[in-house]
């Protein structure tokens, strides 16, 4: 059990000292030649030092009034001319209060107002002192009552640097925090990306070829096994894609596995003409090299516009082409719309005309694919234009930047 005081009763028992000390103080010092008793004019002297005393109990919370009582009972009491003492002790706790707890920029100007008209007065008092020695007291009260000044405001201000820098490091926690859920909440999108773009992709192809199966085993069994390959390999796939991007949840030391990157568009390209598509590649010789970053979000950006082509559109010729430049990467899918299948050849092509519907359907609703898309440049400082072309296709192209800015970790 803490046995502290409360502040007020601090304050009130404070006052109470310095009011019996002032006043005995005084009692037991030898009076001054030609002053006046304490008792004289109604015991003004006695009532002034009480007051300088007492009302310091409520210094903290009326610091400006509480200086100003104390001195205007000082004026009064050497104006009058009640011998000198300890009489100046309130004085000087009330200067001290009003510029460690007054307000910071009017609390010096009402001290230094204070102290002026303070100073003024006692040597106007003390004109005829005598002996001459003793106007010393006036000069030492004079320098007190700066000092007290300057004591209140040196707490003042290391009260306020020690408030600032507990805010600073409230701020620097809450920056901390948001900091945190910030990289939280990056992280998850990453993860709902890679995700998207892994899921869609591998089941668009699944899709097709489990369609083309249907179809091929009674007229064609012997085409079967190529199909359940290709189903095998996509699905394979798309596994150890999903475990490396989920890794990350369950790695304690938050490692990732490479991502995939534009080393791997042969194999994105033979899974896409897999399922139908007749892919045509060009791609320029690279004059740099690329940056993590963007290699993996070029290279989500081509399965998504290849899956798209899959869901949407179905067998038709699409055309990827990769422009290496020296600042920018532009990525380029373009396909030539929905077109009529050709009879059945034994090779599936009308299976899997079938399988993916109407020409364009959906295309009206992408979903979040070139959200998704988009998002991949924005984040590298890229932009990402999809819409249908002249010829009734339709045309994903984005441009990476390869500056530095742009190799940020997704």
């Amino acid at each position: 059990m803490s046995l502290r005081l409360p502040v007020w009763a601090q304050d009130v028992l404070l006052g109470l000292f310095i009011a019996v000390m002032q006043v005995q103080g005084t009692i037991v010092k030898p009076a001054d030649v030609g002053s006046r008793p304490l008792d004289d004019v109604g015991h003004l002297g006695y009532i002034l030092l009480i007051l300088s005393g007492v009302v310091l109990a409520v210094r903290r919370r009326w610091p400006v009034a509480v200086f100003i009582t104390a001195a205007l009972a000082s004026l009064v009491y050497y104006t009058v001319g009640f011998t000198d003492g300890p009489g100046s002790i309130g004085l000087f706790v009330a200067l001290y209060t009003v510029t460690a707890y007054g307000d910071g920029r009017k609390a010096p100007v009402i001290a230094g107002v204070g102290i002026t008209v303070l100073a003024a007065a006692w040597l106007a008092a003390a004109a005829d002192i005598e002996p001459r020695a003793a106007i010393g007291w006036v000069f030492f009260r004079i320098a007190a009552s700066v000092m007290a000044a300057a004591l209140g405001e040196t707490a003042r201000s290391r009260h306020v640097i020690a408030a600032e820098a507990v805010e600073r490091a409230r701020q620097a926690e809450r920056t901390r925090e948001e900091e945190a859920r910030s990289r939280v909440d990056a992280e998850r999108l990453r993860i709902a990306r890679e995700v998207h773009d892994t899921v869609a992709h591998a089941i668009a192809i699944i899709n097709v070829q489990a369609g083309v199966t249907a179809y091929l085993l009674d007229k064609h069994p012997e085409r079967v096994r190529e199909t359940l390959v290709t189903i095998q390999e996509t699905s394979a796939q798309a596994l150890h894609e999903m475990r490396t991007v989920l890794s990350v949840l369950r790695d304690s030391r938050n490692g990732r596995a490479p991502h995939p990157g534009l080393g791997q568009v042969d194999a994105l390209t033979a899974m896409a003409r897999a399922a139908g598509l007749d892919i045509k590649l060009e791609v320029t010789s690279p004059s740099v090299a690329l940056p993590s970053a963007v290699d993996h979000t070029a290279y989500r950006i081509l399965q998504e516009s290849i899956t798209n082509v899959i869901r949407h559109v179905g067998p038709t010729r699409v055309t990827v082409a990769l422009d290496y430049g020296p600042e920018i990467l532009e990525v380029r899918v373009a396909d030539d719309g929905g077109r009529d299948a050709p009879g059945d050849d034994g090779s599936g092509s009308h299976a899997l005309a079938s399988v993916a519907g109407t020409p364009n359907s959906g295309r009206a609703d992408p979903g979040r694919g070139i959200v998704g898309m988009r998002e991949r440049c924005g984040l590298l400082g890229g932009e990402l234009t999809a819409g249908p072309t002249t010829s009734g296709g339709f045309e994903v192209k984005a441009r990476l930047p390869l500056s530095p800015a742009a190799t940020a970790s997704l």
